[in-house]
């Protein structure tokens, strides 16, 4: 998503400059925004975007003695972060003659190319001012806080930790920044004897930590930077950097933003550029991140952010891709020991970039979708990430237990993109799979700028196993079209016909101004409104009683933020009724973010 938060000719928005204010320490990596800024506005070039002209700072991030900053009366802060006082010695105190020579060589052509970057228009889709304004703005690591003010009560059944994943960029911007570029933050309530806590850590990915110890930015964004010429130069800039060991991407380079999955008692948290990692929850609440998770050695290739356990099996099935070199598409799974299965290799002409897929009872569903990574598209100035017109949609549908893909069928669904599936199911009477999905157009509008508004189509997509055919309808009523993205049915029934799901109202996008709970069968609509100019994002269903017969027995749990008084608190919703239940205070800000999990107390006991 991207913020649409305005700014005003003259200044950065003010949540978006006082947010790298607060995630600063005592250490001498960064200092206040505000005096950059300051300094910015005068040996700086204005450059302009389609929104507004503003002035922008010309040096890269520069290390500054913590002496000069100065605490902030303002109402929330916001902050450059620095790296704690425990971090380890910069490497530059290692490096030989020949890398310090490198090192300085290197950053001379970069603050080069962004001299050269900034005297040209951002897209918003790469304008930091827009993606990560106002609450996608990010915040500092919060410790434990324990027993907090809690209206209304929370149900006895909520017994555990809710975790959510988000993209924190844990230092300024230099030059383009997606809202999906931003490091890997987890907040985490844990509820215990109705009472709850909160903490939020980033986690700890090979490549957080290296740019902790150069105290600045230094790896490529894959969204925001990687496009057009300025893209390969800093790709190249990026394996110049390696091949003088002044970074080091042979443990990966993935923020691990997006996805949580609890399986073989371990919290996973994922981005599809890189292996999970793994992350700890402590009996006090607390976050600490063990490390790169490769299942004992047996994954040797990224994962995807949406992993599925199947609820009856426990079983995890997983998708990765590569957008270089072939096989582009390779499907797994892991017993509920984290045993894997052979890498099965999917047939497909070009790398698709693929965020989620589905399962059934007995199959895995796999989108081959219009939006297609193609690298040649930066040698002719654009992003690699494109929607291609001359491809038709099209859905693989395999055994669960597959060795090879020699038994895929591959059923076309034109014009058909959708970024999340929120669950899928067989229908043996008919011969069909039905998939539901959230279709999205413009296809490729979160990656690229586009004129034309974002529409979010909640369908059934049908795949006739008979005749290879398929038919796709709206869920919702015209006359009820609303975006619907981000949610999700009762994980209980996953892979299973289902009647209800719980998605945001992704209005007016890209902010969440409350869920819906929408009837699959009858298109019947219920909307929980978070209030006036309260927003929030993923609503998690958690299902309460396990031997009811309703499927909509359970809470919905989200974090909203309220833009008028500058707080977030957890909000927990009875599903059958929409009744709040209880409204957990925060005690700092929770930034608009993307996928969690929730992982009850008994699990928790026997976490690895």
């Amino acid at each position: 998503m991207v913020s649409s938060a305005a700014a005003t000719s003259s200044n950065f928005p003010s949540s978006y400059s006082s947010s790298f204010k607060d995630l600063g320490s005592s250490s001498s990596v960064s200092t206040s925004f505000n005096l950059k800024l300051k300094r910015a506005t005068r040996n700086s070039k204005p450059i302009s975007c389609s929104r507004q002209t503003l002035p922008f700072p010309k040096q890269l991030q520069q290390s500054i003695s913590s002496k000069t900053a100065s605490p902030t009366k303002e109402k929330e802060k916001v902050s450059t972060l620095s790296p704690p006082a425990t971090e380890k010695p910069l490497p530059q105190q290692r490096w030989n003659l020949l890398q310090k020579t490198a090192a300085m060589a290197l950053d001379a052509v970069e603050t080069a190319l962004v001299s050269h970057e900034r005297q040209h228009p951002l897209p918003k889709t790469a304008d930091p001012r827009v993606q990560i304004a106002g609450n996608f703005s990010p915040v500092p690591e919060q410790p434990v806080h324990h027993a907090l003010p809690v209206a209304g009560k929370i149900p006895k059944c909520i017994e555990g930790v809710y975790v959510r994943n988000g993209a924190n960029p844990l230092y300024e911007p230099v030059a383009g920044h997606h809202l999906f570029d931003g490091d890997g933050m987890i907040h985490a309530v844990q509820f215990k004897d109705g009472s709850a806590s909160y903490a939020c850590r980033f986690t700890e990915t090979n490549r957080l930590a290296q740019e902790k110890a150069l105290g600045r930015p230094i790896f490529p964004k894959a969204i925001g930077e990687l496009h057009g010429h300025s893209g390969i130069a800093r790709l190249l800039l990026y394996y110049a950097r390696g091949l003088f060991g002044i970074v080091d991407g042979s443990q990966g380079m993935g923020v691990a933003n997006a996805g949580l999955v609890f399986f073989n008692n371990r919290l996973l948290a994922m981005s599809e550029d890189d292996l999970p990692y793994e992350v700890r929850i402590t009996p006090s609440g607390d976050l600490k991140t063990v490390g790169r998770y490769d299942f004992n050695g047996q994954l040797k290739s990224t994962m995807i952010a949406h992993p599925k356990v199947d609820p009856v099996s426990g079983e995890l099935f997983a998708l990765s891709y590569d957008v270089i070199q072939k096989p582009y598409l390779k499907y797994f799974r892991f017993n509920p020991d984290g045993k894997k299965s052979p890498d099965v290799e999917i047939p497909v002409e070009e790398p698709t970039i693929m965020h989620d897929f589905a399962i059934t009872e007995n199959f895995v569903v796999i989108p081959d979708q219009q939006v297609v990574f193609k690298l040649s598209e930066m040698i002719r100035g654009g992003s690699p990430v494109i929607y291609d017109k001359n491809k038709v949609s099209r859905f693989g549908i395999l055994d669960k237990n597959a060795n090879d893909a020699s038994g895929i069928r591959w059923i076309e669904a034109p014009e058909c993109f959708c970024f999340h599936l929120w669950n899928a199911w067989e229908e043996p009477e008919t011969n069909e799979l039905v998939v539901i999905g959230s279709c999205m157009t413009p296809a490729d509008s979160i990656f690229n700028e586009c004129d034309e508004s974002l529409k979010s189509v909640l369908s059934e997509i049908r795949l006739n196993l008979k005749t290879g055919k398929s038919t796709r309808r709206p869920i919702i009523s015209d006359a009820e079209q609303v975006n619907l993205e981000a949610g999700m049915v009762n994980r209980n029934k996953l892979g299973r016909k289902t009647q209800f799901a719980y998605l945001a109202l992704a209005e007016p996008w890209p902010k969440v101004s409350g869920f819906a709970k929408v009837d699959l069968s009858t298109g019947e609509v219920n909307k929980y409104i978070y209030g006036d100019q309260r927003f929030g994002g993923e609503p998690l269903f958690l299902p309460g009683d396990p031997n009811s017969e309703r499927e909509d027995d359970g809470y919905i749990l989200a974090f909203v933020y309220d833009e008028k008084e500058w707080k977030s608190e957890l909000q927990i919703v009875n599903a059958m009724n929409l009744k709040l239940e209880a409204s957990i205070k925060l005690p700092s800000r929770v930034p608009y973010g993307f996928h969690g999990t929730f992982i009850n107390s008994k699990d928790l006991r026997k976490q690895a």
